[in-house]
């Protein structure tokens, strides 16, 4: 028998420069690509999840600190939502089941799940939603979308799969060649890796990270959003979200939860001493925004 098929891609609706310096503070490593106009696609190198899915009674991993890919890709998605401007779409797959996460800033993620055989198993009010938060056609887009939230026996998970990928190029989103739900995250990494244009995000520490963070504040990619009272309101409510989530994901020894609520407290620390020092320097932004 050969090894069932296991990935997971990370959508961004964010140029590469600024989804960079937020995939750093994940420390995982990931292959970064373009995904189209306006959208970029991390795809993550290591494998630090388990195909089965099982827990301990009390929720906890039992095989020493992996997890289900979905639990694994939905932290990274919050993780990355909350520490940005812009969504993220987490799509995995594991042989059992498929599905997605959407993340948007600081609300609950949404999610759906097909079993193998593509039958559905969430709340089809979760697809509204989606198509919402992504700013979709609320008429004809929330159609297709909602037919794949009924049964069709000659259709599977990942062929539901690519029928959300299929309305989402309508928003922009093309994934290159090859980075297909269903493949293997081997497949996935090979294949990114080879585009022209991919990026390798590295954990190099949290020195390294910070000064991404910084370049990329200074250069305006991260926008002017990161100056001014309203960023100072969004940095306090960062840390203050942050530690408890990451004494939360601790108690769960959940990864995924655990980076969120470190990428939570290191944006939110940054963002206040930024403010302080670009106030007391005399900086200008835009303080409205």
């Amino acid at each position: 028998m050969t090894a069932t098929p296991v990935g997971a891609l990370l959508l961004c609706r964010a140029e590469p420069e600024t989804v960079r310096p937020v995939a750093h503070l994940l420390r995982e490593r990931m292959q970064l690509v373009p995904a189209g106009d306006g959208w970029s696609v991390l795809v993550p190198e290591g494998k630090p999840w388990r195909r089965d899915g099982h827990a301990s009674a009390g929720g906890a991993p039992v095989d020493g600190g992996a997890e289900p890919v979905d639990r694994v890709v939905g932290g990274w998605a919050t993780a990355l939502a909350v520490g940005s401007t812009w969504p993220v779409l987490a799509l995995w797959w594991d042989g059992d089941r498929s599905g997605y996460t959407l993340a948007s800033g600081f609300r609950r993620p949404v999610g759906y799940i097909w079993l193998a055989d593509g039958t559905p198993a969430a709340e089809d009010e979760a697809m509204r939603t989606f198509a919402a938060r992504l700013g979709l056609d609320p008429v004809l887009d929330v159609q297709v979308l909602e037919e794949l939230t009924r049964a069709d026996p000659g259709t599977d998970a990942d062929a539901r799969l690519r029928g959300l990928l299929a309305v989402l190029t309508r928003a922009g989103v093309t994934l290159p060649s090859g980075l297909t739900p269903g493949e293997s995250a081997d497949r996935l990494r090979s294949v990114a890796g080879a585009h022209p244009e991919a990026e390798q995000i590295e954990w190099a520490g949290w020195r390294d990270a910070v000064r991404v963070e910084l370049d990329a504040v200074e250069s305006g990619s991260l926008g002017p959003w990161m100056l001014g009272p309203k960023a100072r309101a969004v940095a306090a409510t960062q840390v203050a979200a942050g530690l408890p989530l990451t004494l939360w994901g601790a108690r769960r020894r959940s990864g995924g939860w655990i980076t969120a609520g470190l990428v939570l407290l290191v944006q939110g620390l940054l963002g206040l001493a930024y403010n302080r020092f670009r106030g007391a320097s005399g900086g200008s932004g835009n303080p409205g925004r």
